[in-house]
C-alpha cells in the first residue's frame, strides 16, 4: 500500500512540474485635459430638442489617446506544444474610477482557449470584434479622435458569444476569423437577445518593407437579422443609446483595405472601408445606407522616445447624408519604457447635410449627441499621460 500511494504521488509531482503556468496582470491608464469648440449647447433647444447654438468646454478626460483598461492573462503548458489561454480584460475611467462599461465586469476580453504553434490559437467567448483589425494601420491607433469617428464607433465594437481563430505564419500570411452567435432562437436574433449573429474573416502579409491586410466583417440587427440598424428616430435629431436604431453605423456589412509602408523613421499608413447595407426600410433623407471611409496618414519616429503623426480621415455617405473630413496632428514622447506623455489637435468639416463630430457618437445633433450642429465644424485639443504596467 505504501509502495502505490509513492508511486502515485511521484507520478503527481511529474504532471505538475510538466504543466507549467503563469499568470500576468496587466493594464494601462489615460488621462488628461480635453477642449472642444462646436459642441451643441443645450440651452434654447427647439421643440424637437434639437440644439439651435454652440458653445466650448474644457474637461477631464480618460481614454482619449487610448482605453483605460486592466486585465489578466494566463497561460498553462499542457506538453507536445500545446498551451491552454485565459485573458480577462476590463476598461474603466481613470479620472473618476467609474467602469466598466457595457458587458460586465470583463467588457473587452473574457476568452478561453487552446493554442499550438503547428496548428494556431482557437479562442472563444468576449472579445474585440474582429472590425478592430484597423488599429494597426490607424496613424493614431484608433484614439478618441481617429478612425473610429467618423464611422461613428462601426469598428471598434465588442462582440460576445464569439469564437475565434488565429493562424500561424506561412510565409508572411497570416489568418484571422470570428463567428459570434446571437444565442437567440432564431439564428440571426430575433428580439429577444441583445446581439445579432456577427461574423469576420482577416488576411494578412507581413515583410519587412510593408505589411497589407483585408478585412471582411458583418454585424447583424439582433432585432430581425438584417444588415440594416433601422431608421434613426425623429429624423436624426435626437441622441439613441439603442444600437439598433442606428442604421448603418450599427448592423452592416464592412470591407477594409489596409497599408502600412515602413520608411526607415517613417511609417506611411493608408486604408478603405466601404460599408454597406441589405433591407434597409424606413429610410428617411440624411440617413445612409452605405459609406465609404478613407483615411491617410505618416508617422515620423523623430527620436527613439518622440513621435510625430499627421493624419487626415474621410467618410462619405449616400442619400444625402453628406460627407466629413477630420484633419489631426499630434505626437508623443516616452518618459520611460512604460510612460509618455501625448497631445492631439484635430478639426473636423461637415458638408451642408453632415454633422459628423471628432468623437464616435451617435446620430443626432442634440445637445446629449455631442456633434456639431449640422453643416457646422468642431475642433479639439488634448493633452495627457499614458501609464501601462
Amino acid at each position: 500500500m505504501k509502495k502505490a500511494l509513492l508511486a502515485a504521488a511521484l507520478m503527481s509531482a511529474g504532471v505538475v512540474a510538466h504543466a507549467q503556468s503563469s499568470v500576468t496582470l496587466y493594464g494601462r491608464l489615460d488621462a488628461g485635459i480635453e477642449y472642444m469648440s462646436g459642441v451643441p449647447s443645450p440651452n434654447n433647444p427647439n421643440a424637437n430638442g434639437a440644439a439651435t447654438n454652440t458653445t466650448s468646454r474644457w474637461r477631464a478626460e480618460s481614454g482619449d489617446w487610448g482605453t483605460s483598461l486592466w486585465g489578466m492573462k494566463g497561460v498553462e503548458d499542457i506538453g507536445a506544444g500545446n498551451k491552454v489561454l485565459f485573458q480577462l480584460e476590463g476598461s474603466f475611467n481613470t479620472m473618476t474610477g467609474a467602469g466598466p462599461g457595457g458587458g460586465g465586469l470583463f467588457n473587452r476580453w473574457a476568452t478561453i482557449g487552446l493554442s499550438n504553434p503547428q496548428y494556431g490559437t482557437f479562442t472563444m467567448g468576449r472579445m474585440l470584434f474582429i472590425s478592430n483589425g484597423v488599429w494597426d494601420f490607424d496613424p493614431f491607433g484608433q484614439s478618441n479622435w481617429s478612425s473610429a469617428s467618423l464611422v461613428r464607433g462601426r469598428n471598434w465594437p465588442q462582440s460576445s458569444n464569439n469564437f475565434a481563430y488565429q493562424s500561424p505564419k506561412f510565409a508572411g500570411f497570416d489568418f484571422y476569423g470570428q463567428y459570434a452567435l446571437s444565442n437567440s432562437t432564431n439564428w440571426n436574433g430575433n428580439g429577444t437577445t441583445p446581439q445579432g449573429r456577427e461574423a469576420g474573416a482577416q488576411v494578412t502579409y507581413t515583410s519587412s518593407l510593408f505589411q497589407v491586410r483585408g478585412i471582411y466583417d458583418e454585424i447583424r440587427n439582433p432585432a430581425n437579422g438584417q444588415l440594416w440598424g433601422g431608421p434613426v428616430a425623429n429624423n436624426g435629431i435626437n441622441s439613441l443609446s439603442n444600437p439598433t436604431n442606428a442604421g448603418a453605423f450599427a448592423a452592416s456589412r464592412e470591407y477594409s483595405a489596409l497599408v502600412n509602408v515602413f520608411l526607415g523613421q517613417f511609417k506611411v499608413q493608408a486604408a478603405y472601408q466601404a460599408i454597406r447595407t441589405a433591407g434597409a426600410t424606413g429610410v428617411r433623407p440624411g440617413e445612409p445606407t452605405t459609406l465609404d471611409h478613407e483615411w491617410g496618414g505618416v508617422t515620423w519616429q523623430a527620436t527613439p522616445a518622440a513621435a510625430l503623426i499627421a493624419a487626415v480621415y474621410h467618410v462619405n455617405g449616400n442619400n444625402g447624408a453628406g460627407n466629413a473630413t477630420i484633419y489631426t496632428i499630434g505626437g508623443s514622447y516616452n518618459l520611460s519604457k512604460r510612460t509618455l506623455l501625448d497631445i492631439q489637435i484635430a478639426g473636423v468639416s461637415n458638408s451642408r447635410t453632415a454633422n459628423f463630430g471628432l468623437n464616435a457618437n451617435d446620430p443626432g445633433f442634440s445637445a446629449a449627441t455631442d456633434n456639431p450642429l449640422q453643416g457646422k465644424g468642431q475642433t479639439g485639443v488634448y493633452a495627457g499621460i499614458q501609464h501601462s504596467f
